[in-house]
């Protein structure tokens, strides 16, 4: 893995997750427009730290570092995509 491919995954994976909300207030009606919206917020600053982390120096492999970021990446959406998903939950079962 080398910057241009972990910069290019950042990019991937967060405006997938954006889109997703996108359409979540777009399908469902009764989707709190708050929740959403502080998921957006929260997705943007994880985006913009995953890039900063990715930039900046590190000492020893960068592979190492790369692989790091990529599994922390993974993490951090995931437990976006969570909070989406009890958002959705939340208004399906009302």
């Amino acid at each position: 893995m080398n910057l241009r491919d972990i910069k290019k995954d950042i990019d991937y994976v967060f405006s997938a997750f954006i889109e997703d909300c996108t359409t979540v207030a777009a399908v469902n009606a009764n989707a709190s427009t708050e929740e959403l919206e502080k998921l957006y917020e929260e997705a943007i600053d994880t985006y913009n730290e995953m890039r900063d982390k990715v930039v900046a120096k590190c000492e020893g492999s960068q592979r190492a570092k790369f692989n790091a970021l990529a599994k922390e990446i993974c993490e951090k959406v995931d437990a976006l995509y969570e909070k989406l998903s009890a958002t959705v939950k939340k208004t399906v079962s009302a």
